[in-house]
C-alpha cells in the first residue's frame, strides 16, 4: 500500500477496499467454475510525494479515481451469479512518483507483470499532463498495453500511443468554453491570465498549463496577457478588475492566489474564473474555510453531470446515471455514503470519470467474451489481449457513444480524444461556504447524444432532494 502520512486515512481506505474486493472477486470467480471472464487493470497514479500544506489532503485526485474504480468493480462483483458473461475486475494499484517522474521505471515493472499475467489488459489513470506522463505513455504503446486517462486534457497526447483514450475533452475545448463565456455571456475583451506549474517545475514540462495557457491566449488575442503567480506575489492592482481574470495554474497555488486577492474585500475582482484543476481545491473543505469570503469564483468542470443534484434529477431517464447513484448511495462500499441528503459529501468529479473508463473497458471484455461463447467453459484470459480490448472499446465506439455517467463520450477516430463531449463553468458564490453545490452557468457538449452541438448558458438547476 502506498502513503502511510498523516490524515490520508481516506485514501488508505479505498485501497484497502479494493484489496478486500479483489479477494472477493477471486472467490465469485472459482464459484462460477472459473467461467466468468476475469480481467485485471491497473491504476497509475501519483501515490507519494505530493507537497501537503498544513491545512490540506492531499491525493484528492488519486483518492477519487480509485474510489470510481472500486464502484465499477463492486458493480460486477455484486452481479448475478448466474450471468457468466458478466466480467470480474481485479484492479492493482501503482505509482508513478511526484509528478509522475518514476511512471516509465513503473511501466517496466508492469510490461513484466502483463507478461506474467494475462488478465492484465490496460492501465488507468495517469493523473497529471506532463512531460514525465508522455514518456509513460510512450513506453506502455511500446508494450502493448492501452491507457485510459480520467482527466488528462493537454493538446497532443495522444501523440504518444496508439493505444490511448482520454475520457475528457482537451485543453482546446477548455479555452473554447472559456472564451466563448467570456466574450459571449460577459461581453468581455480583456483578460489578464495567471498560471502555476507546482512546486514552480518549468512551464514547458507541465504540459497541462502550458497548453491551456497558448490556447486562451490564441483565443482571446491581443487584450489578453498571461504571467506566472508565485506565492507571495501581490495582486492588489486585480482589485476591482473588470475584465477576466482567470487561474490557469495548477490547484496547489490556488489557496495563495486567494490569499493574494484578500486585499480586494471592498474592491473584488469582477469575474474571478479558474480552470478544472481548482475543484481539487474546492473538495478541500479545510483549506475553503479559510479563503475570502468576499471573492466568487467560476471554474472548469469535467464531470458537472455526476453531481448530485443532476444525479438525482436524471436518474429517471437515464439509466447509466441511475445505476451509478444506486452504488454511490450503498453503505458497504465507498467509507461515506454519496448523494444520500442535503449534508452529504459530493461525490468527486473523478469518481464518476474513473468509473466510465473502467466500465467502458469492462464493456469491451464482456463483448470479446460473449464471441468466444465463454460461459460454456473456463475462461483463458490468452485469448482476449490487451490491444484486442482497445480495438474493441473503438469498434463499440463507432458504432454509438459510450453511454457514460458524465455525458456521451465519442472518440475521435484520429486522436482518441472526445468530441463534444461536456464541459461546464460552475459558479461558487462564496468559497468558504462548503455545504452548497456549485451552479452551472455555461456549458458546451452533450448530455445525451441527441442534444444540440456547440456552447450555452445552463438551464436552471435541477430542484429537488438529493435523498
Amino acid at each position: 500500500m502506498f502513503n502511510h502520512d498523516p490524515g490520508q486515512d481516506a485514501l488508505r481506505g479505498v485501497q484497502d477496499r479494493i484489496f478486500r474486493q479483489n479477494e472477493e472477486v477471486m472467490q465469485v470467480w472459482r464459484s462460477s467454475q472459473r467461467r466468468r471472464p476475469l480481467m485485471t487493470l491497473v491504476y497509475l497514479g501519483i501515490m507519494t510525494g505530493q507537497r501537503t500544506g498544513p491545512r490540506e489532503v492531499s491525493y484528492v485526485s488519486e483518492r477519487e479515481e480509485l474510489e470510481g474504480m472500486a464502484v465499477a468493480q463492486y458493480a460486477r462483483m455484486k452481479a448475478s451469479a448466474s450471468t457468466d458473461g458478466q466480467a470480474l475486475l481485479r484492479i492493482v494499484v501503482a505509482n508513478g512518483g511526484k509528478q509522475m517522474r518514476h511512471a516509465e521505471r513503473t511501466v517496466e515493472l508492469l510490461a513484466g507483470l502483463a507478461r506474467r499475467d494475462p488478465t492484465v489488459v490496460g492501465v488507468v489513470g495517469l493523473v497529471e499532463s506532463r512531460t514525465t506522463t508522455a514518456r509513460a505513455l510512450r513506453r506502455l504503446n511500446e508494450v502493448g498495453l492501452p491507457a485510459v486517462a480520467p482527466t488528462l486534457s493537454a493538446d497532443g497526447l495522444h501523440r504518444n500511443s496508439r493505444l490511448y483514450l482520454q475520457m475528457v475533452p482537451p485543453n482546446a475545448d477548455q479555452a473554447e468554453l472559456v472564451s466563448a463565456y467570456a466574450t459571449r455571456v460577459l461581453d468581455l475583451s480583456e483578460a489578464h491570465l495567471y498560471y502555476t506549474t507546482g512546486d514552480n517545475s518549468p512551464l514547458a514540462d507541465d504540459l497541462y498549463v502550458n497548453t491551456l495557457v497558448t490556447g486562451l491566449t490564441d483565443r482571446l488575442g491581443e487584450q489578453a496577457t498571461a504571467r506566472p503567480f508565485r506565492v507571495g506575489d501581490s495582486l492588489g492592482h486585480e482589485c476591482g478588475y473588470p475584465g477576466l481574470l482567470f487561474f490557469a495554474g495548477r490547484y496547489s497555488e490556488f489557496d495563495e492566489f486567494l490569499e493574494a486577492l484578500r486585499g480586494c474585500r471592498n474592491d473584488p475582482p469582477l469575474h474571478l474564473v479558474a480552470d478544472d484543476s481548482v475543484n481539487r481545491y474546492l473538495a478541500n473543505h479545510q483549506l475553503r474555510a479559510n479563503a475570502p469570503g468576499n471573492l466568487p469564483v467560476t471554474y472548469v468542470s469535467k464531470a458537472a453531470l455526476a453531481m448530485c443534484t443532476r444525479l438525482v434529477a436524471d436518474a429517471v431517464a437515464d439509466e447509466s446515471r441511475r445505476r451509478f447513484l444506486d452504488l454511490i448511495r450503498r453503505d458497504d462500499l465507498l467509507g461515506e455514503r454519496r448523494c444520500v441528503d442535503g449534508s452529504g459529501p459530493p461525490v468527486g468529479e473523478r469518481v464518476a470519470l474513473a468509473y466510465d473508463a473502467t466500465m467502458m473497458l469492462i464493456a469491451a471484455v464482456e463483448q470479446l467474451a460473449a464471441r468466444l461463447n465463454v460461459g460454456s467453459r473456463p475462461w483463458d484470459a490468452r485469448a482476449v489481449s490487451p490491444v484486442a480490448v482497445f480495438t474493441e472499446v473503438l469498434r463499440q465506439n463507432a458504432a454509438a457513444a459510450y453511454p457514460g455517467v458524465t455525458g456521451p463520450t465519442r472518440f475521435s477516430a484520429d486522436t482518441g480524444e472526445p468530441v463534444e463531449k461536456r464541459l461546464s463553468l460552475m459558479y461558487v458564490a462564496s468559497v468558504p461556504q462548503v455545504d452548497r453545490e456549485p451552479t452551472e452557468v455555461f456549458y458546451c457538449g452533450r448530455a445525451q447524444p441527441e442534444d444540440p452541438p456547440g456552447c450555452h448558458p445552463a438551464p436552471a438547476t435541477p430542484t429537488g432532494d438529493t435523498g
